[in-house]
């Protein structure tokens, strides 16, 4: 497919250096200047910047180890004069002629480093982007996870089909995927025994699932340098497993006297209700890493999605002893980890529930929270992240689970509220499970009652190339700041963390001697919720040219980048210091702009 042209020339509106209006006097931080100090004005390059996004870029990997060469393809008509560039953050690393359609490059060899390629042409100060793409070159996939899902495993998944899914998580850099009910039963997943696999089973819900399929899929993922994750709870068991070995004594119970199990309650028609068995039964946990090892002795899965039900209140073992679950699922954990060391391990916190339990067994690849009503701000959000990040040590980055509008039926995502959303998430540090053999909008992977438009499509591939090129700045640490930024245009309102409607909201962080600060539009939203549960959260308004001023000193650079325009190129912007604070002004802002303050 190719990617839909789009023409846009950016004016570069500066604010006059030394000027004040009527505006400038209304200033909610007034503060005089110093004398003493030195004003100063600063130009960008010069360039003008147009888009022109007839490219489509691709690279044959979502991830790639240090030192590892880049292949890089792309489809259209590709200029005569074109060149390729590759920043890391702001700064240019290489910039070549560009005369074929493929072509490789190899990155520095520094670890958990991400970079932006775009193709460009110059004509005289103006340049033109074609097309961009992010590079994600780190070791490991757990620095910076971007995690990704498939659901079905029938005849209909062809070689073909599944490679047409794979390429597009591969252009959205998705390095992790969940292999979603793949399982034959919860106590005993593999479909078929040890030495002899079933050519096809049924899942929980009774669906076909083909084990070529199930293989196809982790050897094509693996193609791509995606990790390979298998699902299944901690705890579950269905009816007919004491058939299997799992003695019923194992389970938990809502009562002391242990006559009434607990379980979770599945659909007429489906295999069997889910009874819950205690974590922390060392019985238990040596029964399911026996059944592990039968799976990866015959599927080169790279490690166990654990999963959970949340909090049960009160539940008793067999003996009538009151279960603490946070405490069981971490004894779980370790257990798995003991039994298979070289395997990696993700468990979802439903609500956050247990997640400090989890987060200290350290034997998490990143944290990972399926957030529901009760966290469906998005002040949650954030909240979330940084409560999760004091239980690694800040040493987990952070993926959530999180279903968009989840009312809505036969028809198509709401755009919109999407890409607020994945804004949000993005900006803050984390990234946003959704992206699949379908997109993502049902806590039940397999419902694919809504769908993804082409347009949306596009944007998203956009967001997660910025997710990727710009990961340092977003999910490589760095120190969380209350942004002094403020705009003298009439009727705009900015305010810091957390959002607030009718208003431009900033999330910003130091790293190092670099600040960052993200401007997050709800000057249109109608929710201060990420949910859009009925798909009505309107389209911001763009806002061109918007004049800025913040409190910052030593300033030599500033620039811009934003998904929503210039397939995320960075723009060099002029500034006016002027003793303790800094104006500028803002080529553009949609959803979601990053300003990124070199000093």
């Amino acid at each position: 497919m190719k990617i839909r042209s789009v023409l846009l020339m950016l004016p570069m509106l500066w604010m006059a250096c030394g000027c004040s209006s009527s505006s400038d006097d209304n200033d909610m931080h007034p503060t005089p200047i110093d004398p003493s100090s030195e004003e100063s004005s600063h130009s960008a390059s010069g360039t003008g910047l147009i888009g022109n996004l007839i490219l489509n870029m691709s690279t044959d990997k979502a991830r790639y180890n240090p030192g590892e060469t880049v292949h890089f393809s792309v489809e259209g008509d590709l200029p005569s004069n074109a060149r390729v560039r590759y920043r890391q953050a702001g700064t240019v690393v290489a910039d070549e002629a560009l005369s074929s359609a493929e072509w490789t490059w190899t990155p520095p060899t520094a670890d958990f480093k991400g970079y932006l390629a775009d193709i460009y042409t110059k004509d005289g100060e103006t340049e033109t982007i074609y097309g961009t793409i992010g590079v994600d070159v780190s070791s490991s996939w757990s620095r910076f996870p971007r995690y990704g899902f498939v659901a079905d495993y029938d005849k209909s998944k062809t070689p073909a089909t599944i490679a047409e899914e794979t390429a597009f998580l591969n252009r959205c850099h998705i390095n992790g995927i969940q292999y979603y009910d793949w399982q034959n039963k919860h106590h005993y997943p593999l479909g078929g025994t040890r030495s002899s696999l079933l050519d096809t089973y049924k899942d929980i819900a009774n669906r076909e699932v083909v084990t070529q399929v199930v293989k196809d899929y982790i050897s094509t993922h693996h193609s791509y340098g995606m990790k390979t994750m298998f699902y299944n709870l901690c705890y579950g068991a269905l009816d007919d497993a004491a058939g299997d070995g799992v003695n019923s004594q194992w389970r938990i119970f809502t009562d002391q006297s242990h006559s009434n199990p607990d379980m979770m309650y599945m659909p007429s028609g489906w295999k069997s209700n889910i009874y819950l068995m205690n974590p922390a039964n060392t019985d238990w946990q040596q029964y399911l890493a026996d059944r592990n090892d039968d799976v990866y002795a015959n599927f080169d899965f790279d490690g166990f999605h654990i999963d959970q039900l949340g909090s049960r209140g009160t539940v008793y073992d067999f003996q009538g002893n009151s279960v603490n679950l946070p405490l069981g699922f971490s004894s779980f954990i370790q257990s798995m980890k003991t039994r298979h060391p070289e395997k990696l391990l993700v468990m979802n916190a439903v609500s956050n529930y247990a997640a400090k339990n989890i987060a200290q067994t350290g034997c998490m690849e990143f944290l990972y929270t399926e957030l529901w009503s009760g966290e469906g701000q998005f002040e949650d959000l954030l909240k979330i992240l940084k409560a999760n990040s004091i239980y690694s040590g800040g040493s987990l980055n952070q993926v959530f689970a999180a279903y968009m509008n989840y009312n809505q039926q036969g028809q198509n995502f709401n755009a919109p509220g999407v890409l607020l959303t994945d804004a949000v998430m993005f900006a803050i540090g984390a990234s946003h499970l959704e992206l699949g053999d379908h997109m993502l909008c049902h806590e039940y992977f397999p419902n694919k009652s809504l769908a993804i438009s082409k347009q949306l499509r596009q944007s998203l591939i956009h967001y997660y190339d910025f997710l990727t090129a710009y990961e340092n700045l977003l999910r490589d640490g760095g120190n969380e700041t209350v942004s002094t930024l403020t705009s003298t245009r009439s009727g705009i309102t900015v305010n810091a963390w957390p959002p607030k409607l009718n208003a431009i909201t900033t999330y910003s962080k130091t790293i190092g001697n670099t600040e960052v600060v993200h401007l997050l539009n709800f000057s249109q939203a109608n929710s201060l919720s990420w949910r859009d549960l009925n798909s009505d959260m309107p389209e911001p308004k763009l806002i061109s040219s918007l004049p800025l001023r913040m409190r910052a000193t030593g300033v030599k650079r500033i620039w811009v980048a934003t998904p929503d325009e210039l397939g995320g190129a960075p723009q060099e912007i002029e500034f006016h210091q002027s003793g303790s604070y800094v104006t500028f002004t803002l080529p553009s802002l949609k959803y979601w702009t990053m300003i990124v303050i070199e000093k």
